[in-house]
């Protein structure tokens, strides 16, 4: 009798050891999707919802606590991964109480209805210049992290994203190392909390950023993950790489390792390629686009899991950005071009995010016209649609940053005439940005201008340019 007690709770030991097993195994290989909302064109979270459904997406991550797009998660089989906006870090780390009443809020009226399973704070706040929200963050994590389990929402892991920037250093992958500036202070702390709390790092990681930095040093099919015959071996570890992603991921590892925390799992939040950009962004196109996308998903849904060179084997729970091409984005023209999908719901390229669709099953893509870099000279213009009440406050801040940015459409200047608003932000938006390119000066203006290749010059006016 003993005999036979003792085989039966060996026998429901090892059915519920691989049930939890094959359970872990099931969350952790699926792909996921990052569901930004910076756009005035986009669908309702209802039809978001089917549409991220479509993609075969099993996890989603929003960058707020909207209840409307949580309410339509309601009783989906998708993982969601919420935001506590980067303006609160600092009250609620010192304030209990405050956080409390966040999660009950945001959290506690979805949950389990909606499968709410990360809880993250703040996003990528050590890419921010130097502030006090720095050494605030671990502060805050451990109070929303109290929350959740006053408020008994077991399931929920609680971490912050952040940027690869937070490594000082990354290549070899060996030699990754966190910045001098955080490494003691924010994350050593931020290492101890997910240590214990059995949480994720989460990272975001691109490597088209790594790779159109230095086009001519990274080869592009490395980049891409569709390397046959291109290797990089890490001479401190003795580690062979055939992807920049291993590579920057593994550098992750390298640097955990280091500050004394070589087993915390790593959680891709973001990963991605932009599908089209500005004539001065490199490689930013559709064919560049699909192909990363689907290598990604093909890696991390591979059974039995891949992982990368330092971690074989290992699981890397991954979401890819973004959902939309999301057309109020800041910056470049690549920011407003990671969508899967257009702001009308078509897909950009077919993508499965399960991972089950063969390449053979696709249409053929795009082929690519912008791998090699634009040598020559650029402008910023106009684009369409601007509203005429905005172009003038774009004005006004362009002609009021610079050294004489707009003498040439004042009065008696050489293209004041004719004395068209348009013409005069051509010029405006072009000076400013020949000025201000190398310091981080973009061609934006609220999404108001557009680089070009035609020179907008006429007569004796002559505009200024960006020469790559």
């Amino acid at each position: 009798m003993k005999m036979g007690c003792y085989l039966l709770s060996t026998l429901l030991l090892l059915s519920f050891l691989a049930f939890a097993s094959f359970s872990s195994a099931e969350i952790s290989y699926q792909v996921g999707i990052c569901y930004g909302q910076l756009g005035n064109n986009l669908p309702v979270p209802t039809k978001s919802v089917d549409l991220i459904k479509g993609l075969k997406a099993k996890r989603v991550k929003i960058y707020d606590a909207n209840p409307e797009i949580l309410k339509a998660l309601e009783g989906t089989d998708l993982q969601v991964s919420v935001m506590v906006p980067n303006e609160l870090i600092n009250n609620i780390s010192t304030n209990q109480t405050l956080a409390d009443q966040w999660v009950k809020t945001n959290v506690v009226p979805f949950y389990p209805q909606t499968m709410i399973r990360y809880l993250l704070v703040g996003n990528e706040i050590l890419s921010n210049p130097p502030n006090t929200t720095w050494f605030n963050l671990v502060p805050a994590i451990r109070k929303i992290r109290y929350s959740v389990k006053k408020f008994g929402l077991g399931k929920i892991k609680v971490g912050t994203p952040l940027a690869i920037d937070v490594l000082e250093s990354s290549f070899p992958p060996s030699n990754g190392t966190f910045r001098s500036d955080v490494s003691e202070k924010v994350m050593k702390p931020l290492l101890k909390f997910l240590n214990r709390t059995k949480s994720f790092f989460f990272f975001d990681v691109y490597p088209y950023f790594a790779w159109a930095a230095q086009p001519t040093v990274i080869d592009l099919d490395y980049a891409l993950l569709e390397s046959k015959n291109i290797t990089v071996t890490d001479q401190g570890s003795g580690l062979t790489y055939t992807n920049l992603l291993d590579q920057m991921i593994d550098a992750v590892y390298f640097a955990m390792k280091r500050v004394g925390y070589p087993d915390v799992p790593l959680f891709i939040a973001e990963t991605g390629w932009p599908n089209a950009g500005g004539v001065d962004q490199i490689g930013a196109n559709i064919y560049n686009a699909a192909t990363y996308n689907r290598n990604v998903v093909k890696k991390f849904t591979a059974k039995p899991p891949v992982g990368t060179p330092a971690k074989p084997g290992v699981v890397v729970p991954t979401l890819l950005f973004a959902l939309y091409n999301e057309n109020q984005k800041p910056g470049p023209g690549t920011e407003r071009h990671f969508g899967l999908l257009y702001p009308n719901g078509t897909n950009v390229y077919g993508i499965d995010l399960s991972g089950k669709t063969p390449e053979s099953d696709y249409k053929p893509l795009p082929r690519p016209r912008n791998n090699e870099p634009y040598k020559g000279k650029i402008w910023c213009v106009v684009g369409r649609k601007a509203n005429a009440k905005e172009l003038v406050g774009a004005l006004t801040f362009a002609c009021g940053q610079g050294n004489r940015t707009c003498d040439e459409i004042r009065p008696g200047g050489k293209c004041y005439k004719p004395n068209s608003l348009v013409l005069h932000a051509n010029y405006a938006f072009s000076s400013y940005w020949a000025q201000f390119k190398s310091s981080g000066g973009t061609c934006y203006f609220s999404g108001l201008a557009i680089p070009t290749k035609r020179d907008p010059s006429y007569g004796s006016c002559k505009f200024p340019s960006v020469t790559l």
